[in-house]
């Protein structure tokens, strides 16, 4: 079966600030029905691609691709077009949301603001529909400021929020990371159906490779700014091929292992030397699999 086409993708885009590569030749395809998970630890550049994708950052090289067509940034009219169809879930589900303002406003701005032609009944009937997809009763949310809310509940209106415009794409960034252990599985579970139901293409970024498994079918590991691996999720984790990859799944709690028991040989004493390896640029890419790539570390 063809693979659909991509909705979103980027094209050997950088960014650096100032000596510091953010972002080193990212390149990426987010394709309707499916998740691609980019993974990472803290300051590898993640969240510089997300809002890259989101238009917060213009990139220094490359290009950001809609559709097929280069998004350039002096149409208002395309741009506005491309906001509505991407949009994204923050990390914070206690700031996103403004304290001053009720459920009810934070759902029915969105739509004021791109679907204009909505009656009052019909805004309130679509608010109602939003707050029952992400399992949230109406007549108990509704009314309600974000302080009364748990954590949990405050990042399902964040998705319903990111939902009200119909988007294709959605972005989101360590979704789960401030939210209590017991909490997490919904979120993730609604992550999931909404890409079965809607046929979203979803971007999600984590530190947490099992979250990143339970929802994804690809992976792109990423550090220093460059992805290192990447292809489908299986094939990269069941048989990782780049020394950082095999150094983040060591880190992967387990307590029928010790961490030294989960690493090749000789890997634990040389982990410094993988990750000053990994920093350097490795412009080469190497086929491990029918959808599995590399860029090996340079020549010690």
């Amino acid at each position: 079966m063809t693979a659909p086409d991509p909705i979103l993708a980027l094209d050997t885009v950088s960014k650096s600030f100032g000596p510091v590569h953010a972002a080193r030749s990212v390149s990426l395809e987010l394709r309707p029905g499916r998740t691609l998970a980019l993974v990472g630890e803290s300051g590898s550049g993640k969240t510089t691609v997300a809002r890259l994708i989101m238009r917060e950052y213009q990139p220094d090289d490359g290009r950001l691709l809609y559709r097929g067509q280069p998004l350039g940034t002096g149409d208002a009219k395309a741009l506005k077009s491309y906001r509505s169809a991407v949009q994204m879930v923050f990390q914070d589900p206690f700031a996103a949301l403004n304290p001053a303002h009720t459920i009810h406003y934070h759902l029915s701005r969105p739509l004021r603001l791109h679907q204009r032609g909505l009656s009052r009944v019909e805004r309130k009937g679509r608010i109602e529909e939003l707050l029952a997809r992400v399992k949230l009763d109406p007549a108990l949310i509704m009314g309600k400021y974000p302080h009364e809310l748990s954590g949990g509940q405050r990042q399902r209106i964040s998705i319903a929020r990111a939902l009200a415009v119909n988007p294709q794409v959605i972005v989101a960034d360590e979704p789960t990371s401030m939210l209590d252990v017991s909490v997490r599985l919904g979120i993730l579970n609604l992550l999931n159906d909404m890409k079965s139901q809607l046929g979203l293409a979803l971007l999600y970024i984590t530190h947490d490779i099992a979250t990143a498994r339970f929802v994804a079918e690809d992976i792109m590991v990423m550090y220093a700014g460059q992805v290192v691996e990447w292809g489908a999720m299986e094939s990269v984790l069941g048989d990782p091929q780049h020394p950082y990859t095999r150094l983040l799944l060591a880190a992967v709690p387990d307590p029928d292992r010790r961490f030294a028991d989960s690493l090749v040989e000789n890997e634990l004493e040389s982990i410094e030397t993988i990750r000053r390896q990994s920093a350097l640029p490795q412009p080469e890419i190497r086929q491990m699999g029918e959808n599995h790539f590399i860029r090996p570390m340079p020549a010690t």
